[in-house]
C-alpha cells in the first residue's frame, strides 16, 4: 500500500463516505482468507480509525441496517464491540461527539430490535451490554433510554425481544447490579414470568442466566430470599428440557447452574435435598447424553467442593454423598480391554479408557478433597467390598482405581485402617487379569505417597515383597514396569534403615529388569534404581560396581530417536546413584559421564527431546556429589541453564467469554482466567524454566564463593521472576536463590576470590536483590509462598543487614505491616465461616490447617523482626515502637500459642540486644510476660522464662520491684511435676538459666540461703544445650570466686557442685563450652589440692561409679 499522505487521506474519504459499499468491501477484505489482502484492508482500517474515528464507528453501525450480507452484519458487530469495550486498546467512545454517541445508542438498539438473524442479535447484545458496562457504572444516565427499552422489551409479547433484553440484563448484572436494586420486585416478576413452562425454551434458558447473574451480585441475604421462589422454576427449565429431548437445552441450562453452585451455594440451601436429587436422577439416567450426565455430577461436586461459601452443607446429606460417590465409582467401570494396553508400547498408557473413566477418577478425587475422610471412607467400605467380590474384573479394576483416587482426601482416616485398606489392595495382587493387577500396583503406588511415611514403616514387610513379586511378571511387561514405578513411589518416603534387608533382593530384580526387550520396563526399572539408591545413601555402595556398567551402557547407546526418553532417564540414575555413593566412589566413573553429556549437549537435541532437561537436573546433581572439584565444569554447563531459565512462557491470551477454546483434555496447555482474558500457556516450557532455575539456586549452595563468577547474570534472570505468576515452582526457585546469591558475594569478597571486587558489591548487589523481595511480597497471592519470601528476606538481611539504609528498613517494615494486615483478615473471614449453620468437624479441621500456615507467616515475621533488631539494634527502636500496635494485640488471650509465643520473642530480642534503651518498655510488655510464665502452651512458656532472665540481666532497678513475683513464677515452672519430661525441658531448662541470672544480678533482693542452694539443685540442665553452656559457665565463675552461699556453711554443698561437673564433664562438649570445660578441670584439680582429705573422700563416694572412673580419668590425662 502507498504511504502518500493524500492517496490515503482519499482512500479514507472514500471508505468513509456516503457510498457503504466501500466500507462493505473493505469488511469483507479483513475476513479474507488470503493474507496480503487482509493486512492492506487492516492497514486501511486502522488508518481510518486513527483519522476519522466517529465517521468509522457512525459507518459500522449503519451496515447493521443496510448490510445485506449476515457475515457483513456479523463482523461490524464484533468491531463495534471490540472498539466500544472499556478494557480495550482501542476504545474509542471518549473520542466521540455528544451527538454521534447518542446516533449511535439509537441504531445499536434499532439494529437489535430488527435483526432477524439470532447469532447476530446475540452479538449485537454483546456489544450493548459492553458499551453499558463501560459507561453506566460512572453516569447511570449516560444511555437514558436503555433500561427503559429493556423492560419494555421483555413484558413485551414478542419472544425474541424478551430473549435479547434478558441477555443484555444477564452480562449487565455484574456491572449495574446495584443500580437496578430499586426494580428488585419488578426483576423478580420478570423473572417469575419468563422462567414459566409456558415460555419459548430459549427465552427460559435467557432468564436462567439473567435470574442466577442478579443472585450472584445481590449483597444482602434478603434481597438474595426474595428469588427463593424462583429456584423450583430454574430446575424445571432443566428437567422440561431433558422431558422433551432437548438436550443442548439442557446442557445450557446445567452450565449456568453449576455457575450459581460455586459462587452462591447458600441460595440453594433450603432446596438442597430436592436440587441435589434431581441431579443425582440426570446423572444415573443412562439415556441421555454423556455430556448432560457429567455436567450434573459437576453441579454436586462443584457444591461439595464450595466450602468457603457453604463450608458442611454437603456432609449433612450422607444418603447423597453415598449415590454421587456410586455414580463417580460407576464411570470408572467404563473402560475396555485394549490390546494395545497388553502391547506396552509407551504412548498408549492410557488405552481402553474412556471419557467416562477419566471424569469419574476426576470426581472421586475432588470428593474426597472437598468432604474428607470420615464422610467418604465409611461410603467406600461399603461399596468397594461388593465390587471386589464381584465377578466382572472392571469392578475389581474401579474399587482399586477409586482407592487410589480417594488417599489424597482421606489421608487422615485411612491410615488408621491401613491394613484393611492394604489387605484390599494386596490380594489382588494375584487377581487373574493383568489390568486389575496393573491398578492394585497403582494403588500401592498412590497410597505410599498419600499415606507415607507410616505406610512404609508399618508394612514394608508385606508391600515390599508383593511389588518384587510383581516385577517376575514377564507375560505383562506393563505390570512388570508398573511395579517399578511403584517401588519409586514407596522409597521416596522411605528410611535407609527400612530399606537396606531388602536391597540384594530389589535391586537384582530391577537389574534383571534393565536387560528387558520392552524400554517401557526398562524405564520403570531406571527411574526405581535412581530413587532406591537416593534413599538408601552409603548404603547402595556394595551395587556400585554391579549397576554402574549397565547405566553408562545405556547413556552411551541409546541414541534413537525411539530410545531418547530411556537415555535421560539412564542421566538422571547414574547422577542420583553418584549423589548416594559419594564422590570418592563415583569420582573415576564421573568423568566419563561427564565427557558423555557434554558431547550430547554439543549435539543439536530436538525441541521436543527429553535429554536436555534431564540434563539440567544431572549436572547440578553431579555437582552436589563433587562439590568444588566440579567448578572447572561450570563454564560449559552455565549458559544453556540460563538460556532456559530465561524461557519466556508460551501464552496464548483470548477474552474470558470468546469462543476461541482451548483443548480442554491437552495435558500441554494450563489455562488461567484472570478478569476477563483466558490465559493458555504451554507447561513444558514453564516445565523447563522452574527446573533451571532450581538448578541455579542448587549451583549458588553449592558452589558458595566458586559460584562467584556468574553471580550478576544470574541475580538479573532470577530477580524479575520473584513475579512470574503463571508458575509457582518458578517464583519459589527464584525466591529460594536469592539469599544464596548474597552469601556467594559475601564468602567471595571474604576470601579473596571476588575477582577484585569489594564490600561496595555487596551494597550493590543487596540494593537490586532486597528491594525487588520486599516489592514481591506486596503482590504475593498464595501465602506459603509469602512465608517463603519472608524467610528469604531474614537470610539477605542476615548476609547483608548492615549494608541496608533507612529506607529499605522502612519499606521493609511497612510490608511486615502489610502482611499482619492481610493475615487478620484472613483469619477474621474463617472465623465468619465458622458461624455458618453446617460449619462441622471437619471444617474445623480444614480450618486449622489453613491457621497453621498463617502461623507459619507470623513465625516468619518474627524471625524478619528479630533479625533486625539484632542488626540494627538502637536505631531499630523507632520502628519497634510504630510496630508495637501490631504486636501488642499478639498477647491476647484470644490469639494463637504461637502467636503469643511469637510477640513475646520480638519483646525478648528488643530487651537483649538494645539493653537499657529498652527499659522503658518494660512496663508494657513485663506484665505480659510474667503471666505468660505460667502458660499452659510449653513453647510459650520457654520464650517468656527466657525473657524473664534477659530482663534479670539487664533491668537493673526497673527490675527490681519484680523480683518477688519472677521468683514465684519461675518456681512454679521448676517444681512441676512434669517439668523435665521432653515437651517441657526446654521451658525447665529456661526457667533455671533466669534463676542463675536473678541469683547473679539481684542478690540483694532474695534470701540468698534458700534460692541459690535451689539453683544449685537444678544443675546440670541438658535439654537446651544453648543455656546450658551459658548456666555452667555462670556456675563455674561462682565456684572460682568461692561464692559463699554457692558452697554452703562448711563446704555443704560441695559434694553436688562436684556431681554436675562430673555430669558435665562426662557429656564432652555439649553441655559446656571448651573454655569452661577446661575451668571446671583446674577447679578439681584445686579442690584435690586444698580440701582436706576426709571431707575429699565424702565428696568422692557421693558419686556414681561411672562418674567417678569418668573423672579419674579426665583429672589424670
Amino acid at each position: 500500500m502507498a504511504n502518500d499522505p493524500r492517496q490515503n487521506e482519499a482512500q479514507v474519504a472514500l471508505i468513509l463516505g456516503p457510498d457503504s459499499t466501500h466500507l462493505e468491501s473493505l469488511i469483507s477484505h479483513l475476513m479474507s482468507s488470503s493474507n496480503d489482502q487482509r493486512s492492506q484492508a487492516e492497514s486501511l482500517f486502522n488508518l481510518c480509525k486513527q483519522s476519522r474515528p466517529e465517521s468509522l464507528l457512525l459507518g459500522l453501525a449503519h451496515l447493521l441496517h443496510t448490510a445485506p450480507k449476515p457475515e457483513t452484519r456479523t463482523m461490524s458487530a464484533i468491531l463495534l464491540r471490540r472498539h466500544l469495550t472499556r478494557h480495550h486498546d482501542s476504545f474509542l467512545w471518549p473520542l466521540l461527539s455528544p451527538a454521534a454517541r447518542s446516533s449511535l445508542h439509537s441504531v445499536l438498539l434499532s439494529s437489535l430490535q430488527q435483526e432477524p438473524i439470532k447469532s447476530i442479535s446475540k452479538k449485537l447484545c454483546d456489544t450493548i451490554s459492553e458499551l453499558a458496562a463501560a459507561i453506566l457504572p460512572d453516569d447511570p444516565s449516560a444511555w437514558p433510554n436503555l433500561l427503559p427499552l429493556l423492560f419494555q422489551w421483555v413484558t413485551s409479547p414478542e419472544p425474541r425481544l424478551q430473549e435479547v433484553s434478558l441477555l443484555i440484563f444477564a452480562q449487565l448484572a455484574h456491572y449495574i447490579g446495584q443500580t437496578l436494586l430499586p426494580q428488585l420486585s419488578t426483576l423478580h416478576s420478570v423473572f417469575l414470568r419468563c422462567l414459566h413452562s409456558s415460555t419459548p425454551s430459549d427465552v427460559r434458558i435467557a432468564a436462567l442466566a439473567a435470574s442466577i447473574n442478579f443472585i450472584q451480585c445481590l449483597t444482602s441475604s434478603s434481597d438474595r430470599d426474595r428469588f427463593q421462589d424462583l429456584l423450583p422454576l430454574m430446575m424445571q427449565t432443566l428437567t422440561e428440557a431433558l422431558n422433551s429431548g432437548q438436550e443442548a437445552v439442557a446442557q445450557e441450562a446445567l452450565e449456568l447452574l453449576i455457575e450459581l453452585a460455586g459462587t452462591e451455594p447458600r441460595f440453594l440451601r433450603r432446596q438442597i435435598v430436592d436440587v441435589v436429587g434431581s441431579m443425582l436422577q440426570v446423572a444415573e439416567a443412562e439415556a441421555l447424553e454423556e455430556g448432560t450426565r457429567h455436567l450434573a455430577i459437576e453441579f454436586v461436586v462443584t457444591l461439595a467442593e464450595a466450602r468457603e461459601r457453604a463450608p458442611g452443607m454437603m456432609r449433612k446429606l450422607p444418603q447423597f454423598v453415598r449415590k454421587l460417590f456410586g455414580v463417580s465409582l460407576n464411570l470408572v467401570l467404563d473402560i475396555e480391554d485394549d490390546p494395545a494396553w497388553h502391547a506396552a508400547v509407551d504412548e498408549e498408557e492410557d488405552a481402553g479408557e474412556t471419557s467416562n473413566y477419566a471424569f469419574g477418577q476426576e470426581c472421586l478425587d475432588r470428593l474426597s478433597i472437598a468432604l474428607g475422610g470420615n464422610t467418604i471412607v465409611p461410603v467406600a467400605s461399603e461399596l468397594l467390598p461388593t465390587y471386589l467380590s464381584a465377578p466382572e474384573w472392571q469392578k475389581h479394576h474401579a474399587a482399586l482405581i477409586a482407592l487410589a483416587q480417594i488417599a489424597e482426601g482421606c489421608s487422615k482416616v485411612m491410615i488408621k485402617n491401613l491394613e484393611q485398606v492394604l489387605s484390599m489392595i494386596l490380594n489382588s495382587f494375584h487377581d487373574p487379569h493383568p489390568r486389575v493387577r496393573w491398578a492394585a500396583i497403582n494403588a500401592i503406588g498412590q497410597l505410599s505417597t498419600d499415606l507415607g511415611p507410616d505406610l512404609q514403616v508399618k508394612f514394608h514387610h508385606l508391600v515390599l515383597p508383593a511389588l518384587a513379586g510383581a516385577m517376575d511378571d514377564f507375560q505383562n511387561p506393563r505390570v512388570q514396569a508398573h511395579a517399578a514405578s511403584a517401588v519409586l513411589n514407596f522409597t521416596e518416603n522411605c528410611t535407609p534403615d527400612i530399606l537396606t534387608p531388602y536391597l540384594d533382593g530389589i535391586v537384582s530384580k530391577l537389574l534383571v529388569l534393565l536387560q528387558n526387550g520392552k524400554q517401557m520396563v526398562q524405564e520403570g526399572a531406571l527411574t526405581a534404581l535412581a530413587s532406591v539408591a537416593d534413599s538408601s545413601q552409603e548404603q547402595f555402595q556394595k551395587y556400585y560396581d554391579a549397576v554402574m556398567p549397565y547405566l553408562k551402557a545405556i547413556l552411551v547407546n541409546a541414541n534413537d530417536k525411539s530410545n531418547r526418553m530411556l537415555r535421560a532417564k539412564a542421566m538422571e540414575c547414574i547422577s542420583l546413584v553418584g549423589m548416594a555413593v559419594g564422590k570418592e566412589k563415583f569420582r573415576d566413573d564421573a568423568k566419563q559421564v561427564m565427557d558423555v553429556l557434554m558431547s550430547l549437549q554439543q549435539s543439536q537435541l530436538d525441541a521436543d527431546d527429553p535429554t536436555a532437561s534431564y540434563m539440567l537436573q544431572a549436572w547440578a546433581r553431579l555437582c552436589k556429589c563433587l562439590g568444588q572439584d566440579f567448578l572447572p565444569y561450570m563454564g560449559f554447563v552455565m549458559p544453556p541453564l540460563i538460556q532456559s531459565a530465561q524461557l519466556k512462557p508460551d501464552v496464548t491470551i483470548t477474552s474470558a467469554d470468546s469462543d476461541t477454546e482451548f483443548d480442554e483434555d491437552d495435558d500441554s496447555i494450563e489455562t488461567i482466567t484472570l478478569g476477563d482474558k483466558r490465559i493458555g500457556i504451554k507447561t513444558s516450557v514453564l516445565e523447563e524454566k522452574a527446573t533451571a532455575c532450581n538448578m541455579l539456586c542448587c549451583y549458588a549452595d553449592e558452589l558458595k564463593e566458586g559460584f562467584f563468577p556468574w553471580i550478576d547474570q544470574v541475580a538479573f534472570t532470577l530477580v524479575p521472576l520473584l513475579k512470574f505468576y503463571f508458575h509457582e515452582e518458578v517464583r519459589k526457585a527464584a525466591v529460594s536463590a536469592m539469599p544464596e546469591l548474597l552469601s556467594s558475594a559475601k564468602s567471595a569478597v571474604e576470601k579473596g576470590q571476588s575477582q577484585g571486587r569489594d564490600e561496595t558489591y555487596i551494597k550493590q548487589l543487596s540494593d537490586y536483590i532486597i528491594p525487588s523481595l520486599v516489592e514481591a511480597l506486596h503482590k504475593e497471592p498464595e501465602v506459603e509462598i509469602c512465608a517463603s519470601m519472608l524467610d528469604a528476606l531474614n537470610e539477605c538481611i542476615q548476609v547483608s543487614g548492615p549494608h541496608l539504609d533507612e529506607k529499605q528498613v522502612r519499606s521493609i517494615v511497612d510490608e511486615i505491616k502489610q502482611v499482619l494486615t492481610a493475615s487478620s483478615t484472613r483469619k477474621h473471614e474463617r472465623a465468619e465461616r465458622a458461624k455458618e449453620e453446617d460449619f462441622d468437624a471437619e471444617e474445623r479441621e480444614l480450618l486449622k490447617e489453613e491457621n497453621e500456615q498463617e502461623e507459619d507467616l507470623f513465625d516468619q515475621v518474627g524471625d524478619c523482626l528479630g533479625t533486625l533488631i539484632k542488626t540494627f539494634r538502637t536505631s531499630f527502636l523507632p520502628f519497634f515502637d510504630e510496630l508495637s500496635s501490631y504486636i501488642t494485640p499478639m498477647f491476647g488471650k484470644d490469639k494463637t500459642s504461637e502467636e503469643r509465643r511469637i510477640a513475646i520473642c520480638i519483646f525478648d530480642d528488643v530487651a537483649e540486644h538494645c539493653r537499657e534503651t529498652a527499659l522503658k518498655y518494660y512496663d508494657s510488655f513485663l506484665p505480659f510476660l510474667l503471666e505468660a510464665c505460667n502458660d499452659e502452651y510449653p513453647d510459650v512458656r520457654q520464650a517468656a522464662v527466657y525473657g524473664v532472665g534477659v530482663c534479670a540481666e539487664f533491668g537493673g532497678s526497673v527490675f527490681k520491684p519484680l523480683v518477688g513475683e519472677a521468683l514465684s513464677r519461675l518456681d512454679t515452672v521448676i517444681r512441676h511435676p512434669n517439668a523435665q519430661l521432653p515437651d517441657n525441658v526446654m521451658a525447665y531448662d529456661n526457667a533455671v538459666s533466669a534463676l542463675g541470672k536473678i541469683c547473679q544480678f539481684h542478690r540483694d533482693s532474695i534470701n540468698a540461703t534458700q534460692v541459690v542452694p535451689a539453683w544449685l539443685s537444678c544443675l546440670p540442665i541438658k535439654g537446651d544445650l544453648i543455656e546450658a553452656k551459658v548456666v555452667h559457665d555462670q556456675l563455674c565463675s561462682m565456684v572460682e570466686r568461692s561464692d559463699r552461699e554457692l558452697i554452703g556453711p562448711n563446704n555443704q554443698y560441695l559434694p553436688k557442685i562436684v556431681a554436675v561437673f562430673a555430669e558435665v564433664l562426662c557429656a564432652g562438649t555439649d553441655l559446656a563450652t571448651e573454655q569452661t570445660v577446661s575451668r571446671m578441670i583446674n577447679l578439681l584439680r584445686q579442690l584435690q589440692q586444698t580440701l582436706p582429705p576426709s571431707t575429699l573422700a565424702s565428696t568422692w563416694s557421693s558419686l556414681q561409679p561411672q562418674q567417678q572412673l569418668a573423672l579419674q580419668s579426665i583429672l589424670s590425662s
